[in-house]
């Protein structure tokens, strides 16, 4: 191989490296995570709530990142997510998409990232004794159920606990 044979060779590998790490970077830019970082979770809660830095505390021990950001309207920020009025919790959480209302557990969590089911989100309405964030000290826990919901406000039982 001559020189410019050489030269041109270089230059087309250079232009695909070039091209190749633009194209990386540009996924990190729009917000997607790689496989080795754990999800952040954002939760918006009341600035008073208790049970909801509980239940954050919970994600954490459990893999997730977790940014809290406190709102005084969560009414608003619950219309704008479309999670159902019966469905609500004192918490309102987003992740990769998803919404996750009030205290569900961190491997149904888990399990709506890796399975992707077509559903805006899952709750646990209310805050139901013996939920991640609502154990009380010498309370037996209240059975709970995790709903499923997609935007049209249709629900199916995502899973039960206990199990």
């Amino acid at each position: 191989m001559n020189r410019r044979t050489l030269a041109a060779l270089f230059a087309v590998l250079l232009v695909g490296v070039l091209v190749l790490s633009a194209c990386g970077g540009a996924s990190q830019e729009q917000g997607q995570t790689s496989a080795s970082e754990p999800p952040t979770v954002i939760v918006y809660k009341s600035p008073t709530c208790g049970c909801c830095t509980k239940w954050a505390e919970h994600l954490e021990e459990n893999g997730f990142q977790v940014k809290m950001e406190d709102v005084q309207n969560l009414s608003a920020l619950k219309n704008r997510y479309r999670v159902p009025t019966n469905l609500r919790s004192c918490h309102t959480a987003v992740v990769d998409g998803y919404v996750v209302e009030g205290h569900v557990p961190a491997q149904e969590v888990q399990r709506l990232l890796e399975e992707r089911p077509d559903v805006a989100g899952i709750t646990v309405p209310g805050m139901p004794v013996g939920s991640p964030g609502m154990e009380v000290p010498g309370a037996a826990p209240q059975p709970f159920e995790v709903i499923a919901f997609d935007k049209n406000g249709n629900t199916e039982v995502f899973a039960r606990y206990p199990q």
